[in-house]
This record gives structure tokens, C-alpha cells and sequence, in this order.
């Protein structure tokens, strides 16, 4: 099967890769939805919502920079280097995920959408304000702050650039993703549940259109019933194995 997956992909037009918490979870990042994922220890109810926002962002915030703290501890593992070195070959033309954590990026991979924003960026609740704290330099001060972080333009308060229960996916990044999934004839479908829509609804998009898809899991998910080949096991030793055997088909 892997070399079925590496002969799709090496004569593939236009391939993108899908992503989910599975891979990062290699790299210690822990999962929502997965065993002993966050949500096992805190109620989302509590922490990712505009309501708990809006009546604890104390709570809110030390969760947070918690999270911000765990993840500047992770590296981008095999699984994100191969997705990289894929694109850098032209293999694969894209990259949509579910993740907020930044590693594909801290790994290479330059065509990047983030449906659910960016951990390491914050935007201020009444005004336009946005920013970057890794391109600015004040992740570490940011993280290790305890007061509430204001906007320096119009002083409310800034809130996680991330997407929250009950939220709309930016509009932008959806439009980009669901075009790159009409465009697309291979995409790879990497660790999600396949059960977070409207994201979920990318795989589908590819096969409808006549694509093949190709997921990489630990265990069969909601996207397993339409994968043309299904790959168990970890994505960071799954990847490399395929990206060594595109560079020999080439």
C-alpha cells in the first residue's frame, strides 16, 4: 500500500495534503479528541467559547498561554519535514490544517492555510488589531505574563487568534481550502477525526471531483469509508517512507 500511495502521488497534477491533530500529537502536542486529549481533563464549554470568554478571560488565558507553553516545547516531527520536502519536490501544492500549533511552518512548508487560526497570534477584541508574538519577538513575555493582555492601539482586550465552539472558519481561509480541494486530484489525509466540519467536508470535495484520497491514521476514521488507500500507523513513520519512495519514481 505504501507504494501504491507513492505511484498516486508521483504522477499526481495537482495534490494537496489535509492535517489534523494526529500529527502533531508525535510531537507532544496534546489532542483534543483523542485519548487523553484535552478535552478529557476541561470542558470546552469552559475554555473555547466566546461566552467563557467573555465571562472568564482570566480562565481562559491561563489555559492558553498554557497551551502556548506546551507546544513551544514541540518540534516538528518526520511527518511535517516529509509534508515540506513533498512540497519542495512540487509534489504536493498545498497544505490545509486543522491546527493551530504552527509546526508546519516551523518546518518548512511554505503554502500554508490555518482553518483554525494560529495560537501564537492574537487579535484585539474591538478594533482591527492583529499580531504575530513569534514575528514580533513577545511569545516568551506573552507566555509568561499573568495579567490580561490589551491592545496597544485601542487598549480592550485581545483574545487567541484561534477559532472557538460556535465560531465561523474564516471566510478567506474556507474559500482557499474548498478551491484547492475542486483543484486538486490527490489529497492526503493526515491524523483528523474526519468529524470537525465544514473542514471535514475537503476529502470529500477531492472525490467528488475525481481525486484520490490517501489517509494516514492510527486508527480507521470518519474519512476511512471513501480513501482510495488507507495507512495505519503513525504519520512521522508513514511520510518519510513515502516521500524516500516519490524521490525514486521521479
Amino acid at each position: 500500500m505504501l507504494s501504491h500511495a507513492a505511484k498516486i502521488l508521483a504522477r499526481s497534477r495537482f495534490a494537496i495534503a489535509f492535517t489534523g491533530a494526529g500529527i502533531s500529537a508525535e510531537s507532544g502536542v496534546p489532542t483534543f479528541r483523542g485519548f487523553n486529549g484535552l478535552w478529557k481533563r476541561y470542558r470546552p464549554e469552559e475554555l473555547a467559547t466566546p461566552e467563557a470568554f467573555q465571562r472568564d478571560p482570566h480562565l481562559v488565558w491561563e489555559f492558553y498561554r498554557w497551551r502556548m507553553k506546551k507546544i513551544l516545547e514541540a518540534k516538528p516531527n518526520p511527518a511535517h519535514y516529509s509534508l515540506a520536502e513533498l512540497e519542495g519536490l512540487g509534489i504536493i501544492k498545498a497544505v490545509i490544517t486543522q491546527n493551530v500549533d504552527d509546526l508546519h511552518r516551523e518546518a518548512g512548508t511554505r503554502n500554508l492555510i490555518e482553518l483554525h487560526g494560529n495560537i501564537f497570534r492574537v487579535r484585539c477584541t474591538s478594533c482591527d488589531y492583529r499580531e504575530n508574538l513569534k514575528e514580533s519577538g513577545r511569545v516568551n513575555e506573552f507566555v509568561e505574563s499573568r495579567e490580561l493582555p490589551k491592545c496597544p492601539r485601542c487598549g480592550s482586550l485581545l483574545r487567541p487568534d484561534v477559532v472557538w465552539f460556535g465560531e465561523a472558519l474564516p471566510k478567506d481561509a474556507l474559500e482557499k481550502a474548498f478551491n484547492l480541494a475542486e483543484r486538486a486530484d490527490v489529497v492526503v489525509v493526515i491524523g483528523t477525526s474526519g468529524v470537525v466540519y465544514p473542514a471535514a467536508y475537503i476529502p470529500y470535495i477531492v472525490k467528488e471531483h475525481g481525486g484520490k484520497v490517501i489517509e494516514v491514521n492510527v486508527e480507521r476514521r470518519g474519512i476511512t469509508p471513501i480513501a482510495d488507500v488507507f495507512l495505519r500507523g503513525k504519520a512521522g513513520e508513514i511520510l518519510p517512507k513515502i516521500l524516500e519512495l516519490v524521490r525514486e519514481l521521479r
